[in-house]
């Protein structure tokens, strides 16, 4: 079979700056900048997500968390960061643990941008750093971890199947990739099916360029990515005894809200905007008779896209399944831009001039934000030097009436509670199969699960998120010793009843109930 490349070979001579090592280097080193700073990483699951992990490390010698929760170790495909923290966290302690692994996600990311771009165009084209930005996607910010851990190996997993397919090592990959498989499905269930997807598109493109009709090729594609459909096992077992709601279908004021938000962060215009430009640069592609898209890519996208918009919003009682797609899409369809034919170096320099500007603009207004985020978050927690050791604390964060783009970074602070004073938070979710922590405080009732942290001003809650006037009055007290108010809505001060302010300071305050045992 002859195979048709998809970009004419790199020329020989010189190469042009973003071809370079160093360009890739400094652009894998730039990813990794805008967590440096903060000592917690500041994203708006993270906390969370943290005291799973203390939980995971200290259970066993620890009476106070005995008290409250469980930890029951099974093969599920959402553990990526959970299994690295077991080493890391009991080396390097919880917090530097989690952090340095929470970088190492969007470093990743990047990488496998980068050599994703190398495989299908046999060069890095001049606007390949318009897509690195996505690796601080809405999906990351969010907290998604392990799907974003996932979503990193994959988009490395899918350079190296690139790679191997454009050598001929079709056996080698065919051997490497039933345990590349697995562990992708063991981080996160969405980042396998994700490698399943650019997989078979891929190589479907690749097979209809050595010369097959688009169905041969797509059962060709088909029966190559078999190689990757063990974890299929796994996840029968994994859900046979652990459904999930699914639902929320076709919703398509929704699915474009999830478009607009891909670079979702803190300012409204500033992140619309930066994904207009990214639009822009797409559509620059298509017109400019020097440029084109990739057909590997841009048929990669299109499978995306369809995912897209088949996928509901919850999988299995698993969220914002077919938001999480949106950033990855949208970056696979820049990484597809690239010259006709010979690179016209005068255009090409524009472009990557500017590429590198947006990626260096991205960069720095996400480091601030997250610098921000991040001294907030250090004021706020000065109230657990007022926590006892295995205090319950209740924790209501204030929510806005309507919608707000700001990401509410401070819906889980208090996680700290747990990872900091092995006490009790009012914060972890309740999801059937979806991760490994067992909750017992059933004197707490609604109150033991998200979202009874977040309150809302009287005038608009729902049902899901109470007032803070009803969630004070209706606040189990017998079941906590401490109640935290982080951002609170107005409230009449006569519902805290007997509870005495012990700390103040950052706009949160930190109560003693009735009660609550004396530091």
């Amino acid at each position: 079979m002859v195979i048709v490349p998809a970009a004419p070979e790199s020329p020989p001579g010189p190469r042009p700056w973003w071809e370079t090592r160093w360009f890739v280097a400094a652009m894998i080193l730039l990813s990794a900048v805008p967590l440096l700073y903060p000592p917690i990483p500041p994203l708006v699951d993270m906390m969370g997500h943290m005291a799973r992990y203390r939980v995971e490390l200290d259970l066993g010698q620890s009476p106070e968390l005995q008290r409250y929760f469980g930890y029951n170790w099974a093969v599920i495909g959402n553990l990526g960061v959970d299994l690295l923290v077991w080493p890391l966290g009991k080396l390097l302690g919880l917090e530097l643990a989690t952090k340095l692994i929470v970088i190492s996600i969007p470093v990743m990311t990047v990488a496998g941008f980068l050599w994703v771009a190398r495989e299908v165009h046999h060069r890095l084209p001049p606007t390949v750093a318009f897509a690195l930005p996505f690796a601080y996607g809405h999906h990351f910010l969010f907290g998604f971890v392990n799907y974003a851990l996932a979503m990193a190996l994959a988009f490395l997993a899918f350079g190296l199947w690139l790679r191997l397919g454009r050598l001929g090592k079709f056996r080698l990959r065919a051997l490497l990739f039933v345990p590349i498989s697995i562990i992708v499905w063991v981080a996160h269930a969405f980042g396998w099916g994700m490698l399943g997807l650019l997989c078979f598109s891929a190589e479907a493109v690749r097979q209809h360029d050595g010369g097959r009709t688009w169905w041969k090729a797509g059962l060709g594609a088909a029966a190559q990515a078999l190689v990757l459909a063990l974890p299929l096992l796994l996840m029968l077992a994994w859900r046979e005894n652990s459904g999930g709601f699914t639902g929320d279908w076709f919703d398509w004021k929704t699915k474009w809200m999830w478009v607009k938000s891909a670079l979702r962060d803190r300012w409204y215009v500033y992140d619309l905007a930066s994904v207009a430009i990214l639009g822009a640069v797409f559509l620059f592609a298509l017109i400019h008779p020097r440029l084109t898209i990739s057909r590997m890519l841009s048929f990669t996208a299109l499978v995306l896209l369809a995912a897209f918009v088949l996928l509901p919003r919850i999988i299995f009682g698993s969220a914002y399944a077919d938001m999480r797609l949106m950033p990855f899409l949208l970056a696979v369809a820049v990484l597809g831009i690239r010259f006709k034919s010979e690179t016209v170096l005068p255009l090409a320099r524009v472009l990557a001039v500017l590429a590198v500007g947006f990626m260096l603009m991205r960069t720095a207004t996400v480091t601030t934000s997250l610098g921000m985020a991040a001294n907030d978050h250090r004021a706020k927690l000065q109230a657990l030097q007022h926590v006892p050791r295995g205090a319950p604390v209740a924790t209501f964060v204030g929510a806005r009436c309507g919608w707000r783009w700001a990401l509410p970074r401070n819906d889980h602070l208090g996680g700290m509670v747990v990872v900091r004073r092995n006490g009790f938070s009012n914060n972890q979710w309740f999801m059937q199969g979806g991760n490994l922590l067992e909750i017992n405080h059933p004197a707490a009732g609604r109150f033991a699960f998200d979202p009874s942290q977040r309150i809302r001003p009287r005038q608009c809650e729902n049902r899901e998120n109470w007032s803070i006037d009803r969630s004070l009055v209706q606040l189990p007290r017998e079941a906590f010793d401490y109640l935290w108010l982080v951002d609170p809505p107005p409230f009449d001060p006569a519902l805290l009843g007997d509870a005495q302010k012990v700390w103040e300071g950052g706009n949160s305050s930190l109560y003693r109930l009735g009660s609550g045992r004396a530091r």
